[in-house]
């Protein structure tokens, strides 16, 4: 069984929802938990919040938080889970923020840098991490840590 398929068995089993804001992987999170039949039950919505601006409107990201840390950081990758939680009245927050490259990077935000945070019933988790390959490599590659994340924030409910 696929990692998405068991998100959202997971989800239904419990009767649970969720969200997700993404910024680096650009909306596919959100379309890789759809192609699974029965995501109608537990998908909220999906915010893609490329820009700062976007970030700070629909996952409620403080503009502190953005100009303290950055939008790459795990304060904003936890802000944004459990903001776009909150506004979507759902159980479960996913968001990924990070430099999918091939531009982009510096030496303390690499290239392949991205942060996944997981809201999940009041508690927020975040994991760093940094992929190697290409854009589009490495955009698969966060949204496949996100959706465990998200089943192991699950798990230990």
């Amino acid at each position: 069984m696929r990692r998405e398929e068991k998100l959202v068995n997971k989800l239904t089993n419990n009767h649970y929802t969720i969200t997700t804001a993404e910024s680096c992987t650009g909306g596919l999170l959100a379309g890789t938990i759809v192609n699974v039949s029965g995501s109608s039950e537990v998908f909220h919505c999906g915010f893609v919040t490329y820009a700062n601006e976007a970030k700070a409107k629909y996952a409620h990201v403080r503009p502190d938080t953005l100009e303290r840390f950055g939008a790459v950081s795990g304060e904003t990758a936890a802000e944004m889970a459990e903001g776009c939680a909150r506004e979507a009245e759902a159980d479960v927050g996913l968001s990924t923020t990070g430099i999918a490259g091939p531009g982009g990077g510096t030496e303390d935000t690499p290239v392949g840098l991205v942060y996944i945070g997981c809201y999940c019933l009041g508690r927020v988790r975040v994991e760093r991490h940094v992929f190697s390959g290409d854009r589009e490599s490495v955009r698969r590659q966060a949204v496949e840590q996100a959706l465990d994340l998200a089943i192991r924030c699950l798990n230990e409910e």
